[in-house]
């Protein structure tokens, strides 16, 4: 019996999600702590629009504060367990996290933004679309880390309403 290659599943559609500035308010100098971590206004009810338009998302941050003492992965994983129970509860899971704990004053990494790594780990690994997936972001390096994959990104100013840019996230 000859060998056949099993099916490929569907590509899926993703939206890119940087955290700080663009999900909750970026305090300006590193979100410490659970208590700290707070939800931007229009963030869930324009995840659920971009639900219906198709696409799944995947957060992908720098959390330099690690690298610099400021703060462990404990409170990162804190932040982030509450985030998925606020997501679930809004029916926008994320299908993933991915963040850098590092930072260049403690020597330079190939997996921090603007490098690609961690978009390229999730695209291999969840069979992403890039070219219709967004990258959305509130620095110039969220853009830059999946522009070499093909996937477009929108710069938002921080701490905007993501409401305002859904009529670019097609």
């Amino acid at each position: 019996m000859p060998f056949t290659q099993p099916p490929m599943p569907d590509r899926c559609s993703a939206i890119f999600l940087d955290r700080d500035g663009v999900i909750n308010h970026d305090p300006g100098d590193y979100t410490r702590n659970i208590d700290e971590f707070k939800l931007l206004p229009t963030v869930l009810k324009s995840l659920l629009e971009l639900k219906k338009r198709g696409f799944v998302f995947i957060l992908i941050t720098n959390q330099g504060g690690i690298a610099k003492g400021i703060y462990g992965h404990k409170e990162v994983e804190e932040i982030h367990n509450h985030l998925k129970e606020i997501l679930i509860r809004n029916d926008t899971p994320l299908l993933d996290i991915y963040y850098s704990p590092h930072h260049e004053i403690t020597g330079r990494s190939l997996s921090r933004k603007p490098g690609s790594i961690m978009i390229e780990r999730a695209v291999a690994k969840h069979n992403i679309d890039t070219s219709a997936s967004w990258m959305v972001g509130d620095k110039q390096r969220d853009l830059d880390c999946a522009s070499p994959l093909g996937i477009s990104g929108i710069l938002i100013p921080t701490n905007a309403n993501l409401e305002d840019y859904l009529p670019e996230l097609q």
